[in-house]
């Protein structure tokens, strides 16, 4: 029976053991990144050879990666609709059909004919199929957020917040591993193309995959009961009828903060996955309508970027008891002026071998983790109980708009608009993480605040 305001008691339900917080705010996120990361690779590796015209390699791309961002427009619709259903009837009820939502939409990619079947219905298809995905996402983080900050104990919110943030790294490595070992049993001869076996099935294996883990996934939401602040705010009368028009009243201010706040946290995720996908695998001398890149094969960037996204779940942790300890503000400003240097020293670290290749991967998805963990605590430390589920996802995924849909289009047409160099896409990233430290200096420390409230 599904939980509603007029149901729910704080006396008469027994808090949740940390071990179940930690387990539903990570295992959620994990399988609603795997299903978004799934789809980052093949945009990467198959769509543009499955659902485009042949032709221009280059415009296939960008027009995949142009399905990939529209993802993020459906973002915010998914952080308004759960976001009302979070604070009106539950965090429990709200991330099991966020969950739902997301586990269906990527289990029918995986069914979807191609280009060469069904002509231009294809990539229509597609465009509707990740519109569900980011629709779901969109309420998912801010629920998987919520659970493990109002449920923290006292003086480690910012660590509880990262568990919800380690899904990131976690399905990334799960859906790229995945991919890996299917390509691994279905080789090519070509680096810059799949064989012929990987693309007309293999790759449909990671997303029908999906529908495992979310039965994982709802069976341990299931177990969940609905956190001590969200009862409280239910018991007191505070749970008001349109939680949207409260928070763009009442705190317009912190929903812009928390957006520009979570820019530079996007565009370097994105950039540092699926745009060095592509400019990793590039061949070093270009054939026509290519870009010049890195020239490694599919297989071993794949595994340098694993190797990379470790360091992001490491700092993931290691962020949570530095933000704790120094602020959240703090931390943040640190951590994105390291962002801001890093974008000006791409080109002489991808210009030196592999050692340099490495140094970029491994700096970069640390930094990630870093600015990525703080997250966690900080956006929903923004907004009171009531309007906390509506008003943290609106920030986090408006600024997916910014900066995740952008990023990698972006980092295309500025690849091409230097030639195949990285220069100008590094110095895009250190112009957005340049906004982001505006924000951070005109906002106001969070660490303190009483979050039942």
């Amino acid at each position: 029976m599904p939980t509603t305001a007029s149901t729910v008691s704080a006396p008469a339900q027994p808090a949740n053991s940390r071990s179940r917080v930690i387990l539903a705010s990570l295992i959620g996120t994990t399988i609603e990144f795997y299903d978004f990361y799934v789809y980052a690779t093949a945009a990467v590796l198959v769509f543009p050879h499955l659902f485009f015209p042949p032709g221009n390699e280059t415009t296939a791309l960008l027009a995949s990666f142009a399905i990939f961002g529209a993802a993020m427009v459906a973002r915010p619709l998914g952080a308004v609709f759960f976001g009302h259903l979070g604070d009106k009837v539950g965090r429990k009820t709200t991330l099991v059909a966020a969950l739902l939502t997301m586990g269906i939409a990527t289990f029918l990619i995986g069914l979807l004919p191609t280009y060469h079947t069904i002509g231009w219905f294809a990539p229509m298809l597609l465009v509707l199929l990740r519109l569900g995905q980011g629709f779901a996402i969109g309420g998912e983080w801010s629920g998987a957020a919520l659970v493990a900050t109002e449920n923290a104990p006292k003086g480690k919110r910012a660590l509880y917040g990262t568990f919800p943030q380690l899904g990131a790294p976690l399905g990334f490595i799960i859906a790229n591993g995945l991919f890996l070992i299917v390509a691994a049993l279905m080789p090519s001869d070509d680096p810059s193309r799949p064989s012929e076996a990987f693309l007309n099935w293999g790759w449909r294996i990671p997303f029908l995959f999906s529908a495992v883990m979310v039965i994982v996934g709802l069976w341990v939401r299931l177990h969940l009961v609905e956190s001590t602040a969200f009862s409280k705010a239910v018991n007191t009368g505070k749970v008001v009828k349109l939680p949207l028009r409260e928070v763009a009243s009442t705190h317009w201010r912190e929903l812009i903060l928390g957006t520009f706040y979570m820019l530079a946290t996007y565009v370097l995720f994105y950039l540092m996955t699926t745009f060095s996908l592509s400019y990793g695998r590039a061949p070093v001398v270009p054939a026509s309508g290519q870009l010049s890149g890195l020239g490694y094969s599919y297989n071993n960037f794949v595994m340098m970027l694993i190797a990379g996204v470790l360091f992001f779940g490491v700092f993931t942790l290691v962020s949570g008891p530095w933000a704790d300890r120094f602020g959240r503000r703090k931390t943040l400003i640190a951590v994105t002026l390291g962002i801001i240097v890093f974008g000006l020293f791409w080109t002489p670290l991808l210009n030196a071998g592999f050692v340099g290749a490495m140094a970029w991967l491994i700096i970069g998805f640390s930094l990630m983790g870093l600015t990525f963990g703080p997250m966690g605590a900080l956006l929903p430390e923004l907004f009171p109980t009531h309007i906390r589920y509506t008003g943290s996802g609106i920030s986090y995924n408006v600024s997916s708009i910014l900066g995740a849909a952008l990023a990698p289009f972006v980092a295309v047409w500025l690849w091409g608009l230097g030639q195949g160099s990285p220069t100008l896409v590094g110095l895009y990233l250190s112009a957005m993480s340049a906004l982001t430290l505006i924000a951070l200096l005109l906002g106001k420390e969070t660490k303190e605040i009483d979050i039942t409230e």
